[in-house]
């Protein structure tokens, strides 16, 4: 008879990026007892594993499936926020690239509060976690969990992104973990023969599933935490009434969207959106749920192919290049990004401005920003734990973003046109001449070309100031005995994908909870 564990000293709720790092490391102390919660279900979807088929995943049943509320910077559009509902998290529906960022995005970390993250500090993470070609480096891991690679074999319009970028000037790099981003290489991919490595795959092996001390209860919804007459936290409530006791401490890694959801309904939050739907207050704490941040990309640049385009064999986008933008220096973290996807990518507002096509008759530049400005926030629509929360990350809101997405534009068809893509090229669908006319019309043409990069970070952001609800020690600031070890305590994104910069937050936050709770 299966038992389903309702103790531990320590809980994490969330089995994706950081929660499987998290139950890997803490697990390891044998005298400590893990138990590790997840909304979802193990990954039986075979298109999990293939890399062609991630965008296929969004709106599945290992999706969330979120949505943003109207964007008046998108053309008052709703945009998706898929996340991943799985062991293994978003890792098992992302797109796999694998950037760890830029030093000055950590920098920027530490000038905002965080003191003890920056990119030194990170390093030995980032090498712990993961088995690099560049291994010879002393800069890569050579031994750690998740394995690394470029595409064997690149596809033809990844090597002319690569030549057109090197051709404009753009510094050719051997990769994008090397220091610096700015300049033309191919993606680093979390791929291990030819298969999506999620980070639960590379953590969560068959070998640590089997420690005595590790459990892991999958399909239980967390609703709230519990807490003992002094107010520590004990534990926590699921969705079906279920208590959980956590005798250590409980670690949410349940991400931007999942972790301070569980707080709000805990009491913490803005104390009048609170008590409008009905819960008690514990803590007023209005920096819970703000400081959303997210990533856009495009798909806006898309060019009718001249001759059939061959399918990857990878995940469709081998090759993203990083840019400054005007005004920066060579020292600053890139603003731009441009990448090139062998599928005809459209966003969702520009599709009836484009005919039908299959795959091989297209292939579309998506071009970007890696800095926005702009900040959103996430709140309760409700009490009900099974219900969607209210999604607005103000996209677009900022100026600068709209200026530097306009440059990366100008960038992409810089690219396209360049003598390195004349085998490929054949019309350039979008945008149209019009699109291109007036200031007024490329602000409208980037709003309706903007799309996620499925990177929301930053609603429990980390820092040594009142408004920031996680300490960097990565207590919670409102509870005893709570902990948050996930990409909501970003304070502002790093360059490209972020879920490198996540595993090595769990990575380092493993050792600061285990001395914190004095783990043997």
């Amino acid at each position: 008879m299966t038992t389903r564990p309702c103790a531990a000293d320590v809980v994490i709720v969330g089995a994706g990026t950081a929660g499987s790092v998290l139950a890997h490391r803490l697990s390891a102390h044998a005298n400590t007892q893990v138990l590790l919660l997840e909304a979802g279900d193990e990954p039986q979807d075979p298109r999990i594993a293939q890399p062609g088929q991630w965008a296929m995943l969004q709106n599945s049943a290992i999706d969330w499936a979120f949505r943003t509320t109207s964007q008046s910077g998108l053309g008052d559009r709703v945009e998706e926020c898929p996340r991943g509902r799985v062991i293994g998290g978003s890792s098992a529906i992302n797109a796999m690239g694998h950037m760890r960022g830029h030093p000055r995005d950590f920098a920027a970390w530490v000038d905002s509060g965080a003191a003890g993250w920056d990119y030194n500090d990170l390093l030995p993470y980032f090498r712990r976690s993961e088995t690099s070609p560049f291994a010879d480096d002393a800069l890569y891991g050579g031994d750690g969990p998740i394995h690394l690679e470029q595409p064997a074999t690149p596809h033809p319009l990844s090597v002319a992104h690569v030549a057109a970028g090197a051709a404009l000037g753009q510094p050719r790099l051997r990769d994008h973990n090397c220091g610096t981003m700015t300049g033309a290489t191919f993606n680093t991919m979390t791929i291990l023969n030819g298969r999506r490595q999620s980070t639960a795959d590379a953590y969560l092996t068959e070998q640590v599933r089997q420690r005595p001390n590790l459990s892991i209860r999958r399909n239980v919804i967390v609703d709230r935490l519990v807490f003992d007459s002094t107010g520590r936290a004990t534990g926590l409530r699921l969705a079906d009434g279920e208590v959980i006791t956590a005798h250590g401490a409980v670690i949410l890694a349940a991400g931007a969207i999942g972790s301070p959801s569980i707080l709000m309904r805990s009491g913490f939050g803005d104390g009048r959106v609170l008590r409008r739907l009905g819960l008690d207050v514990r803590a007023d704490m209005a920096g819970i749920g703000q400081n959303l941040q997210d990533h856009l990309l495009s798909g806006g640049n898309v060019y009718r192919a001249r001759q059939q385009v061959p399918l990857t064999s990878t995940q469709h986008s081998e090759a993203m290049m990083y840019l400054r933008a005007e005004g920066q220096s060579m020292d600053d973290a890139p603003d731009l990004v441009v990448g090139v996807t062998s599928v005809p990518l459209v966003s969702a507002g520009l599709r009836d401005r484009v005919p039908p096509m299959a795959l091989g008759d297209a292939y579309t530049l998506m071009f970007g920003i890696t800095h926005p400005r702009s900040r959103g926030s996430m709140a309760l629509a409700s009490a009900d734990p099974s219900a969607a929360p209210v999604i607005d990350p103000a996209y677009l809101s900022h100026p600068t973003d709209r200026a530097h997405f306009v440059e990366a534009l100008h960038w992409a068809r810089r690219l396209g046109a360049s003598e390195s893509y004349a085998d490929w090229r054949g019309e350039e669908l979008l945008p149209a001449a019009s699109d291109l006319a007036t200031p007024d019309a490329l602000e409208r043409f980037i709003g309706l070309a903007a799309l996620t990069h499925h990177h929301p970070i930053g609603t429990l952001r980390m820092g040594d100031d009142a408004t920031a609800p996680t300490a960097t020690t990565l207590e919670f600031k409102g509870a005893e005995r709570v902990f948050i070890a996930d990409g909501s305590v970003m304070p502002s994104l790093t360059t490209g994908p972020v879920n490198a910069a996540i595993v090595a937050i769990a990575e380092k936050g493993s050792e600061l909870i285990a001395a914190r709770l004095h783990l043997g």
